[in-house]
């Protein structure tokens, strides 16, 4: 841990997880929010290892992340990076790390801090009933959220251990302890987002701290896009061959270089069910990284499978189950622009 923990048994604190990859403004408002709302004495901000509901290739190293987050926190005391996800290794589950607090200060004092989309899928953590018996919970949403008020809207796993919920929205749990929501005056940003600006070398000035956007391009952390893809015609011609080595069906590619489109280029491929679909976009992505040495900045829709959006800055890749392809028909959009004669083998 990078700072001791005060062992005070009274003291009021919080616990801020996530991956910060990279920690933004956006963190830290909600921090400083909350300490403030909630009188919270320390804050301790907790780097994980791996997210175990998240799979991602995108994540960087835990050394960067702390260093990150040392840099981001360095003037501010009330504000602690904990490094024992890091240290841990492997999936990092919260009731871990909430057990090592517990035994140091008094449970009813801990307060676990987490955003609003966490807390949709919460009841899917590891002893998440655990969690509720034991400490307090804030969760924070974006301005004009819609809180919820109803039981019904609560995770159904949670719904069980609702006692009471009062007209200000502070829950009552039957253990004991609360959960209460924080809602923000935040700044509109995501990590995703700003991964994504870097790599496309697009300003992020105004979502990062001096001393992380200066740590970022000294180490690398994000390196541009075009630095691994000098030509993004021939990687056109690449990922399209290896969705057709796979099997996939109706390949085509798009030169959108002269329309208002979100890329440059596009590929789209088929797959005859939503695993099969799937299998191909996951596949793509593996080969894009082996032979280039990059992740796409994100990947949209594989869980279901029906449509997959493989993002690389200035390729977009579609892949789709067939049938919903024929619903979107997704070329449609690009009439204007040129097709790209593919010479698949």
């Amino acid at each position: 841990m990078s700072k001791e923990v005060d062992s005070k048994k009274a003291t009021k604190i919080g616990i801020f997880g996530g991956s910060f990859n990279p920690v933004h403004v956006g963190h830290l408002n909600s921090l400083r929010a909350v300490a403030k709302r909630e009188k919270l004495k320390k804050i301790f901000v907790v780097p994980n290892a791996q997210n175990p509901l998240k799979t991602s290739d995108n994540i960087v190293d835990g050394k960067h992340r702390l260093a990150m987050l040392e840099l981001a926190l360095k003037d501010d005391p009330q504000f602690v990076v904990d490094d024992q996800e890091i240290k841990r290794g492997g999936k990092s589950y919260a009731i871990e790390t909430l057990r090592y607090y517990i035994s140091k200060y008094s449970s009813e004092n801990i307060y676990l801090i987490l955003g609003a989309d966490s807390f949709e899928n919460f009841d899917q953590w590891k002893n998440f009933e655990e969690i509720l018996q034991e400490v307090n919970i804030i969760v924070t949403s974006r301005p004009k959220a819609v809180l919820p008020y109803d039981k019904e809207d609560f995770p159904k796993g949670v719904q069980p251990h609702i006692k009471d919920i009062d007209f200000k929205g502070v829950v009552k749990l039957k253990g004991g302890r609360t959960i209460r929501f924080a809602q923000l005056d935040d700044i509109d940003v995501s990590s995703t987002q700003i991964r994504k600006n870097l790599k496309l070398k697009k300003n992020v000035d105004q979502f990062l701290t001096f001393e992380v956007e200066k740590y970022i391009k000294e180490n690398d952390v994000f390196p541009p896009l075009e630095v691994k893809i000098p030509d993004f015609r021939e990687f056109v011609h690449f990922c399209a061959q290896n969705l057709a080595d796979k099997k996939a069906l109706g390949i085509k590619a798009f030169d959108l270089t002269q329309i208002v489109a979100p890329s440059e280029y596009a590929v789209v491929a088929s797959g005859t069910s939503t695993k099969q679909a799937q299998s191909f976009a996951e596949q793509l992505a593996r080969k894009v990284k082996e032979e280039y040495g990059v992740d796409a900045l994100t990947m949209e829709g594989l869980e279901e499978g029906r449509w997959v959006v493989i993002d690389y800055g200035s390729l977009i890749v579609h892949v789709f189950y067939d049938f919903v392809r024929n619903e979107y028909r997704i070329e449609d959009l690009w009439k204007t622009g040129k097709e790209i004669q593919l010479k698949l083998k």
